[in-house]
């Protein structure tokens, strides 16, 4: 099992924008220290549910902060950005780490993002599947051309070319976010790996690892990457030594982030958008992932591989919105939850 942190350089009230960032770079050193595998980090726009609006550009500083962590995007939003800027800067990332870049993508959502950097609202409603192929193939094909809907040009050389790293032929690892039967669909068909939001549990997760699973074998790919796949969920991972702590320590936070944060996304065609209520949606986390005891977390964790099939989690710590007990909570989770997972 693989543990990694869930990023998403979250401002919570009364906090300016670069508390929320070093708190971002802090927990990634620390998670480093403590043990963890990887850490995984956030893109937004104009938002400040996340102030990182480069996922790619953090996860550049951290891997250059760091000597062993896995570092990936969750996400690198696709159809804000062009396709070949976006393998380019992953191939570098990946020769220059020795291979220790994942580049996770995502379609993102109906927002301003779409008219401020004129991509508009076709990449997002269509384009998504394009993109995807376009970077696919940039990050392992020698030369690529395209002449699709979106991007038409003539055949280039890919410079640098990501096979050539000294830690091995593969390029960086691409992961899809989904949240829909197809999203779940286009990744199995190109036996892309998956990251699964932490709003859903256990028995939809597990679903959804099912129909990909089921896709791939229909799309003829061969048994060894059906069932080795490497799926990713995400969660948020709370430790005290009482469980109702560490409801508590997210319930007085997380609800004034989630509140000012969701309600700050502008949809850029003006379509209605329900915002989930705060702490509903705050005490839903608490209740489907590792909030609680070092114990009950182990137990979690291992419930959800058990019952979903995968063994790798991007979990978010820090929900208090505090350094300080985000350093202790990543700490934690490395020293007393770790040690005790397969």
């Amino acid at each position: 099992m693989r543990v990694g942190s869930f990023v998403l350089s979250a401002q919570f009230p009364g906090q300016g924008h670069g508390e929320a960032l070093h708190r971002a770079v802090r927990s990634a050193e620390v998670a480093e220290e403590a043990g963890l595998d990887s850490v995984w980090l956030a893109e937004h726009h104009f938002v400040p549910y996340g102030t990182c609006p480069s996922a790619i550009t953090l996860a550049g500083f951290l891997l250059g902060r760091t000597r062993r962590l896995r570092v990936g995007t969750a996400v690198s939003v696709l159809p804000t950005t062009h396709p070949v800027a976006l393998g380019e800067q992953a191939a570098l990332l990946h020769l220059t780490s020795g291979g220790r870049f994942s580049l996770g993508v995502g379609r993102g959502g109906p927002w301003v993002d779409l008219e401020v950097f004129g991509s508009g609202l076709a990449a997002y409603d269509e384009g998504f599947p394009e993109s995807l192929d376009l970077l696919v193939r940039w990050l392992r094909e020698p030369s690529v051309g395209a002449a699709g809907d979106r991007f038409r040009f003539r055949e280039v050389p890919v410079v640098p070319r990501p096979s050539e790293s000294l830690s091995g032929p593969d390029g960086p690892e691409v992961v899809v976010a989904c949240t829909s039967a197809k999203s779940v669909r286009l990744a199995a068909e190109r036996a892309l790996p998956m990251l699964l939001g932490m709003h859903v549990g256990d028995e939809e997760k597990a679903e959804m690892v099912a129909l990909w699973r089921q896709s791939a074998r229909d799309a003829g790919h061969p048994p060894e990457r059906v069932m080795g796949a490497g799926h990713v969920s995400a969660g948020v991972c709370q430790i005290a030594d009482r469980r109702t702590d560490a409801v508590e320590a997210l319930t007085k936070a997380m609800p004034g982030w989630l509140r000012q944060g969701l309600d700050a996304h502008v949809t850029v065609d003006g379509r209605l958008r329900q915002m989930r209520d705060p702490l509903a949606y705050t005490e839903l986390l608490c209740g489907l992932h590792p909030v609680g005891t070092p114990r009950l977390c182990v137990d979690r964790l291992t419930a959800t591989s058990e019952r979903t099939g995968i063994s790798r989690f991007a979990l978010l710590v820090e929900g208090s919105g505090d350094l300080a007990a985000t350093e202790e909570n990543v700490r934690r989770l490395g020293a007393e939850v770790l040690p005790h997972l397969g």
